[in-house]
């Protein structure tokens, strides 16, 4: 979605990650949980923590603070997983990415959301749907499509 296209009220989930605020749209959460045992599974990607088992789903669990380039996820009595939705070349696949914590659902509008600068962050900024401003801080909201390539999202839906 782009800027151009994000012309109503949006909902957003933030979370934390490293004391920074990142939201996603909620339309792409499925759930939240709290962290359970993760089975750790061979030969993929660091960022890929493992597999949890959803109500008899095999569910990867990726731990965004790896992918970003971050110190691992620290488990805390906050840490959770956020299951969501991920569209790989119109298949959706189900992903848990771990956060440090889960805040709130806030609402946005497109006048509140500024494009994502392209220096200044340690984040890479094609990630990023945009900035938006929420409580007098920058929140940023991710693209959970363009977080993982296809070639990731292959080797860790396979």
């Amino acid at each position: 979605m782009s800027m151009e296209t994000m012309m109503e009220t949006t909902q957003f989930l933030t979370f934390t990650l490293a004391e920074e605020v990142f939201a996603v749209d909620v339309a792409r959460v499925r759930e939240i949980l709290e962290i359970t045992s993760i089975t750790k599974v061979p030969q993929v990607p660091d960022f890929m923590r493992g597999v949890i088992n959803l109500r008899g789903c095999v569910v990867p669990v990726i731990d965004l603070r790896l992918k970003f380039g971050l110190e691992e996820t620290a488990q805390t009595v906050n840490t959770c997983i956020i299951v969501v939705e991920v569209d790989m070349g119109g298949e959706n696949i189900v992903l848990g990415a771990l956060a440090d914590s889960v805040q709130e659902v806030i609402e946005m509008e497109p006048s509140q959301i500024e494009a994502a600068p392209h220096i200044g962050t340690h984040l890479k900024t094609e990630f990023l749907k945009g900035m938006g401003k929420h409580n007098e801080r920058f929140v940023m909201i991710l693209d959970i499509d363009k977080v993982f390539s296809g070639a990731e999202l292959a080797a860790v839906s396979g």
